[in-house]
């Protein structure tokens, strides 16, 4: 399931509030010419960078376990080829960005998946966010086993055949997004949602590289989670298997699919498992109303995290998110957690695209305070990682800043340049002309104040 709110709307830091309502999308401007393939070319995720034995350990976490901690007993998979289908409200670029990620799958994870237009084993039904949330207020898209439609979930949201736990041998699954999103946020349920309707169902915030992480830093499939849908669908798997017999075939799968983790060993295993009380209250602190409470339960999850003595990204984000919900008159205390936040993402496998996140909120603190050539700097940094994942959003506001920046420095016509080439992305990432334009107002702002 993927969380509602992404972080990527929160920019400024204690440094600019967020407006209180966001323009809504207007589909309108979903044309092929902001599609991901227009604007970011042929795919180029990061390789996975874990050890073999992490991502052993990983894929158990991720396939054993759902999100609510319940244990799932059993392997499952679908078995033989798999056919999709779009239904419902179909989105303008719905089409497009599905064949590119079936392209994805069949290439990079080699699942033999194709798109149809009759029966199929996973249906993606796209409804309005107003109907999602009315009955899963907390979620902008996730995918139930055993249905096909969105009246059959409805009719029966809490029936013993939506439980996954329940299920050895995959034979449909649905997939609800969301028909009024921007192209990111739909492109992105699709990303995470098919790849969990195929593989393992959890996600795991100390992980890094993957969209298998609340943290919502990244969007599209990775490296990693290619391997871990190849992983999954190996011949040598069988629904049914327990935990421990797909662990004993981890090792030799995995040697066989990414003979370099075998060489990948600076890091030992990850501590596990995560307490609850963290998870707790990074959810509370991601959830809650007001900006006191959010600051409130990052400081516990902080805290925890501390006391566990992580040096992982559950450290990372825990920083991160006591930065972001930072009291105003604790600016320096918020600059200091964003840069050892950076800092440990930059040293963790896969920490590349978590990094550029933290650098563009890093840029906007540069800016506010009038150092502009650390902010071309940041954003130079951050824009690589920001393009191979697709992330319109994050490029769009880094490509702002650093507009913000060149002006200030007096180079306005390379400004102006920038500032239109980021219309694109920001179209892809915010979803209207007038979100786009509330993006750049907001960060002219933080020189204003």
């Amino acid at each position: 399931m993927r969380a509602a709110a992404p972080l990527i709307a929160m920019l400024a830091l204690s440094a600019c509030a967020m407006p209180a309502t966001s323009p809504e999308v207007d589909l309108s401007v979903q044309s092929r010419a902001i599609s991901s393939a227009a604007l970011f070319g042929a795919p180029r995720p990061y390789a996975p960078a874990r050890s073999n034995a992490q991502i052993a350990q990983d894929i158990l976490e991720l396939g054993f376990r759902l999100e609510s901690g319940r244990v799932i007993p059993q392997f499952s998979r679908f078995e033989g080829p798999v056919a999709l289908r779009l239904t419902g409200q179909v989105p303008p670029l719905a089409e497009i960005e599905t064949d590119r990620l079936i392209a994805r799958l069949r290439n990079e994870a080699r699942l033999d998946i194709r798109r149809v237009t009759g029966a199929a084993q996973i249906t993606v039904e796209f409804v309005t966010r107003d109907t999602m949330r009315r009955l899963v207020p907390e979620a902008s898209c996730f995918v139930l086993p055993n249905v096909s439609t969105w009246q059959e979930f409805r009719a029966a949201p809490r029936a013993e055949h939506l439980d996954w736990t329940r299920i050895a041998e995959r034979e449909k699954a649905l997939v609800i997004a969301p028909a009024d999103a921007t192209v990111q946020e739909m492109r992105d349920c699709l990303h995470e949602e098919v790849a969990q309707a195929l593989g393992p169902l959890n996600d795991l915030y100390r992980i890094g590289e993957t969209v298998m992480n609340d943290d919502n830093f990244q969007t599209t499939l990775t490296g990693f989670d290619m391997l871990v849908l190849r992983v999954w669908n190996h011949p040598s798997l069988h629904p049914g298997m327990t935990r421990a017999e797909v662990g004993a075939r981890l090792p030799a799968i995995l040697a066989q699919l990414n003979p370099r983790g075998a060489a990948s060993q600076a890091f030992g295993l990850d501590p596990v498992p995560t307490p609850r009380a963290w998870t707790d209250a990074i959810e509370n602190a991601l959830a809650s109303p007001t900006r006191r409470r959010s600051f409130a339960f990052a400081q516990a999850a902080l805290r925890i995290a501390l006391e566990e003595r992580w040096q992982d990204e559950r450290l990372a984000f825990s920083l991160f998110l006591a930065a972001r919900f930072a009291p105003p008159g604790q600016g320096e205390e918020a600059l200091d957690a964003l840069i050892s936040a950076a800092s440990i993402y930059a040293a963790r496998p896969g920490g590349e695209v978590p990094r550029a996140h933290v650098e563009m909120h890093l840029a906007a603190q540069a800016l506010a305070a009038g150092q502009y050539p650390l902010v071309l700097r940041l954003t130079e940094n951050a824009s690589g990682p920001a393009r191979r994942s697709e992330n319109g959003a994050l490029l769009s506001s880094l490509m702002l800043l650093r507009a913000q920046a060149l002006e200030r420095m007096g180079r306005d016509a390379e400004a102006e340049t920038l500032r239109a080439d980021a219309v694109p992305y920001a179209l892809f990432g915010f979803g209207s002309k007038q979100a786009a334009e509330d993006r750049r107002a907001e960060i002219t702002a933080l020189i204003q104040r």
